[in-house]
């Protein structure tokens, strides 16, 4: 706690301003910024990218982390959060909280967590954190990613206008980057991209011929609506014979085609 006070402190100093401009900034009491500064409290969690971007520095360089190192660990710990993430989500976004623990404030982490408590409805929080990672993140992939999230929320707490406005942030491409090391690198390189983009693909184009029966069901248009659903469930029984690789699971989804298999059953 000290030594986040301290460069707290040395950071104001450098741009010589006030602890009350600068609690002002953040929206805080100055009295608040003494107690960081003095090392008797920490900062919120959901203010630290806020902090940097003030000082105009990375959450890393405020808390003095090597910066390789950091990186390492941050991976490991999304590796392991990964690991609950379809059977545990409770668990992954404790992983995750125990890594912002040890590095407060880290871009990385924080997508990972607004994305895992999303999962689980906490779309206030997800909103508060993903305002302070689109405005202070160096990473453009995280901005986006947390976009994304955002937009979720404010679709769940019927905060239709607002949903809409942050996706308008995110861009539409029409290839990835794995799409373009897929196409023109070579040896394991393009075959991870290959692999990883493939099964992208597949996840993408059943999700959109799933969410076309949707819409046809709504409108009434129940024939249109059974043929999009069985194309996904083709499109899924077409990979029966696929198989896990070191970089993706097997692209065949049992469980997908007994859902989709389910919603075409009740279409009267």
């Amino acid at each position: 706690m000290i030594k986040l006070g301290e460069k707290i402190k040395s950071l104001r100093k450098q741009k010589n301003i006030s602890q009350e401009v600068f609690a002002n900034y953040l929206g805080v009491s100055f009295q608040a910024v003494s107690k960081w500064e003095n090392g008797n409290t920490m900062p919120d969690v959901t203010m630290i990218p806020a902090i940097a971007s003030f000082f105009g520095v990375s959450t890393d360089e405020l808390f003095d982390f090597n910066l390789y190192e950091i990186e390492k660990n941050v991976e490991a710990i999304v590796d392991e959060h990964s690991k609950y993430w379809d059977e545990d989500k409770v668990k992954a976004e404790q992983i995750i909280r125990d890594g912002l623990k040890r590095y407060p404030g880290n871009d990385v982490l924080l997508n990972c967590l607004i994305g895992v408590i999303s999962e689980l409805g906490k779309n206030d929080e997800v909103i508060t954190i993903g305002k302070a990672l689109v405005e202070s993140t160096k990473y453009d992939d995280v901005r986006l990613d947390a976009y994304r999230i955002m937009a979720e929320a404010y679709k769940a707490k019927g905060e239709y206008e607002l949903a809409k406005e942050a996706i308008e942030h995110i861009p539409e491409i029409y290839f990835s980057n794995l799409y373009v090391k897929a196409y023109l690198l070579e040896g394991e390189e393009k075959y991870e991209a290959a692999v990883k983009e493939s099964s992208l693909c597949l996840e993408h184009l059943v999700w959109m011929l799933e969410i076309l029966g949707e819409i046809y069901l709504e409108k009434g248009e129940t024939e249109k609506a059974k043929k999009e659903y069985t194309q996904a469930i083709n499109v899924l029984k077409a990979f029966e014979n696929d198989f896990e690789t070191k970089y993706t699971h097997s692209k065949q989804d049992p469980e997908k085609i007994k859902e989709l298999e389910n919603k075409l059953s009740l279409i009267q």
